[in-house]
């Protein structure tokens, strides 16, 4: 049977999800084999610059409430950390996992000449790349390269497409809403016809044998993870936002024991120019329920230590607010690190320098590949040296 390039992409987003799952998942239904268990990475992304001085607040600064007389958090209303600083007070949740033990946060996150740009610094964060190229792919794309052959879910993301920072050059992820929406996509009759063919695909201006083939274990991997997500589901109650869904979806999938190393979500926008206060609550309080439940929900399933939550940002904000009620593209800005196997704890770094400033921004002071290279080494067990193109000291977190 011959199947013409044009009639194959009718189906659309699943043809575009599909690129990723070698011949692994055929095996394992064959052979019964378990899939690789291991230790889970969730990165959450706030997308669109998080304020990260709003975030982490130094409650005894005066430099930030003198430049930011009406959108500063005063210290009464902070959530206190340390002495002189406090935690966004829409942030409760996360203020226990603080007090247990179970949150670390790293200040001045960033990277030599930085791009204020949501679009090229949001690369830069995907690819790993030096601030002045180009690269191809992502770093957790080329981590599936390096070391994730024969495990086809080894990284899945919470979206419609496929960032990329889960591409890398013969491995991706895959981009799903949840498990039991993928599976239910993939049963339909035109693609099960599809799915049945024999024969080389062709059309009048190339071959798609690519694209037939990894259609079909697409099918495969839907029936996996479908099933894997039913093994064990979870019976905890979450938030019915977004990133509620999206988390305990990742717990039943872990629950489950899928082989998936790696989940990726995203929350935003956060480009607050305007009107931040009220944006960032509602925002903080979609992070705070739904992370708050997920910690809780691992916690009482006994799979808190295998989880590492990491949160960033492409970039942070000014200093100074501005005369919209917001604040504008800024530079470095803080990552928060959350699980119950944390190297270190609490605030791992000093508060950032808000006398000395570039520009009226933040200097980093803590390159984010020395993060990726310590989540890659000291959490996944993979060659950060491979995976990141060079050679950067890992800031122990884990």
């Amino acid at each position: 049977m011959l199947i013409k390039r044009r009639d194959f992409l009718k189906t659309g987003s699943l043809a575009t999800a599909s690129l990723l799952l070698p011949k692994f998942l055929h095996a394992l239904q064959s052979s019964g084999a378990l899939p690789i268990k291991g230790r889970s990475l969730i990165m959450i992304q706030l997308s669109g610059g998080n304020d990260g001085l709003n975030t982490i607040i130094p409650t005894r600064n005066d430099v930030y409430y003198r430049e930011r007389p009406l959108l500063g958090i005063k210290r009464e209303n902070a959530l206190a950390l340390t002495d002189d600083a406090g935690l966004h007070p829409e942030l409760a949740g996360l203020k226990n996992l603080w007090d247990g033990g179970n949150m670390a946060v790293l200040n001045s996150v960033g990277y030599p000449n930085p791009d204020r740009s949501h679009f090229r610094s949001m690369d830069i964060w995907h690819s790993a790349s030096p601030a002045d190229e180009y690269w191809q792919t992502g770093w957790l794309g080329r981590y599936l390269d390096a070391h994730c052959a024969g495990r086809p879910s080894a990284a899945l993301e919470f979206d419609d497409t496929l960032s990329l920072v889960l591409k890398g050059k013969n491995a991706k992820g895959l981009a799903l809403q949840d498990a039991k929406r993928l599976y239910e996509g993939t049963r339909s009759p035109f693609l099960a016809e599809y799915s049945a063919a024999k024969g080389k695909v062709l059309d009048d201006d190339a071959p798609v044998d690519y694209l037939y083939k990894t259609m079909a274990e697409t099918l495969s991997s839907a029936n996996y993870l479908f099933e894997q997500s039913r093994r064990k589901p979870t019976t905890a109650t979450y938030p019915g936002t977004g990133l509620g869904k999206d988390l305990k979806t990742i717990a039943s999938l872990i629950l489950g024991d899928t082989d998936t190393s790696v989940y990726y979500v995203s929350l935003g926008s956060f480009d607050t120019h305007i009107n931040q206060a009220a944006q960032q609550k509602r925002l903080f309080k979609e992070l705070n329920d739904a992370l708050a439940a997920f910690a809780i929900d691992l916690k009482s399933n006994g799979k808190w230590n295998d989880v590492l939550v990491a949160t960033f940002s492409e970039f942070g904000r000014r200093v100074s607010q501005n005369a919209s009620g917001g604040t504008d593209h800024g530079t470095a800005n803080n990552m928060m690190f959350f699980g119950g196997s944390l190297r270190q704890k609490g605030l791992v770094n000093a508060m950032p320098n808000l006398t000395d400033l570039d520009q009226g921004d933040l200097k980093f002071q803590v390159d984010f590949r020395q993060v990726y290279a310590n989540m890659l080494e000291n959490w996944l067990g993979a060659d950060a040296g491979k995976v990141l193109g060079g050679a950067f000291e890992p800031w122990r977190i884990v």
